[in-house]
């Protein structure tokens, strides 16, 4: 029976041999793949690839990174190995909208979401019933202006702390400063509604009724130094009427936000997003 599950990405300039190269190496490890995909990025000309196997208990990522050296420095591979049998530790970060934040935390409870929450983080003590009720840790980290820097200073030492993989804004309603963006590039995902650059400030689903708005949805994107405007991983829209309230559109909005966020989140943490620039390629199953 196999014991050990891994997860392989890899991007590089494309040439001819790359899957030969790999897979040979995972079946001489005794390796049996369970899914491949990959794409060639034409305008950049660089191959990502993605490969999920089973295998032995003795192979290790350590051991099958060691055993492709020879093929990343063929390649010039940027490569990364992981055990897909543990569950990769997350931070969640929330305001006070908790409809993102407690989605999270249904999935992760009925096991759609492999994932082991480290903390709830949150500059508003409201979400804190939410954690202690979960029995998770909650860290209160107030922030105003003058505080910023201390305050994020904080987050990243509770990022060391925990090892969290991945920092989720679940509706955390602060600009993350281009300092932190840039430390936690490829690792913190937001969420926000699909009105911007249209609908800014506050009651942006107010503001999108009074236009009369047809469309609403969602994007969940990685944080970087342009705000909302980092690589996107998923998206979904929504029609609505002239017949559909302010609060229907919020409403409706609340559940397109949940399920995008989620969605992007077990896409990352399964290791099916590859960042291209400001682009993203995303292996779906």
């Amino acid at each position: 029976m196999s014991d050990t599950s891994l997860i392989l990405t890899l991007s590089c300039e494309a040439r001819p041999g790359i899957i030969a190269a790999v897979t040979g190496v995972i079946a001489d490890l005794g390796g049996n793949i369970t899914e491949s995909a990959q794409y060639w990025d034409r305008t950049t000309d660089r191959f990502f690839l993605r490969i999920a196997f089973v295998g032995p208990v003795t192979v290790a990522p350590a051991e099958l990174e060691r055993a492709l050296e020879p093929a990343v420095e063929r390649f010039g591979m940027e490569l990364q190995v992981t055990d897909a049998t543990r569950p990769p530790r997350i931070i969640i970060m929330v305001s006070k909208f908790d409809h993102a934040l407690l989605h999270l935390l249904y999935q992760i409870r009925v096991g759609w979401l492999h994932a082991e929450v480290a903390a709830i983080v949150s500059n508003h003590e409201d979400s804190r019933g939410i954690a202690e009720e979960a029995g998770l840790r909650f860290v209160h980290l107030p922030v105003t202006r003058d505080t910023k820097g201390e305050q994020e200073a904080r987050l990243l030492e509770l990022v060391e702390e925990t090892g969290a993989e991945a920092v989720i804004l679940a509706r955390y309603m602060q600009v993350l400063s281009n300092d932190l963006a840039g430390r936690l590039s490829g690792r913190a995902i937001n969420i926000h509604h699909s009105f911007l650059p249209a609908f800014k400030g506050a009651k942006p689903y107010h503001q999108a009724h009074e236009r009369g708005v047809k469309l609403i949805g969602a994007t969940a994107h990685y944080v970087n130094a342009d705000l909302d405007e980092g690589p996107i991983i998923e998206q979904e829209v929504a029609r609505v009427s002239h017949a559909d309230t302010p609060d229907d559109l919020v409403a409706i909005g609340r559940d397109i936000e949940s399920r995008v966020l989620a969605r992007a989140v077990k896409l990352h943490l399964e290791r099916r997003v590859m960042l291209s620039g400001n682009r993203t390629v995303v292996f779906g199953k």
